[in-house]
């Protein structure tokens, strides 16, 4: 699966999905900087779902519209963060047929998959 990491996105779960074999573009390697609606678009030409810890990107994808591959957005508070990567690895070798065109929120203990209309 092709991901597009925005600049929120903890490393750590970069380094997890490389590891499982995922294609992860990764704007703090890249364009550090690039605003959200950027990031979108740059997802939706690779064909990438976009995987952030910004709720911004719920207001692109809903409010305005923008069209998107899917989007993966993390809810992890800090006592949680142990082992991040792990799950949302997991998640996605779980899920990897949900994800694609899909609005999915991952907190822990907790995952919500949603239609993009």
């Amino acid at each position: 699966m092709r991901f597009v990491a925005d600049e929120s996105c903890d490393h750590a779960v970069v380094r997890a999905l490389r590891k499982a074999g995922h294609s992860v573009d990764a704007v703090s390697e890249s364009t550090s900087g690039a605003d959200d609606a950027a990031v979108m678009e740059r997802a939706r030409r690779a064909g990438a779902v976009v995987i952030t810890e910004d709720t911004d990107f719920g207001r692109l994808v809903f409010a305005d519209k923008k069209a998107s591959h899917g989007v993966i957005l993390l809810r992890f508070p800090a006592p949680a963060r142990g082992g991040l990567g792990e799950t949302v690895a997991k998640v996605v070798r779980e899920h990897a047929r949900q994800i694609a065109g899909h609005f999915v929120v991952i907190e822990p203990g907790k995952v919500r998959i949603g239609g993009i209309d």
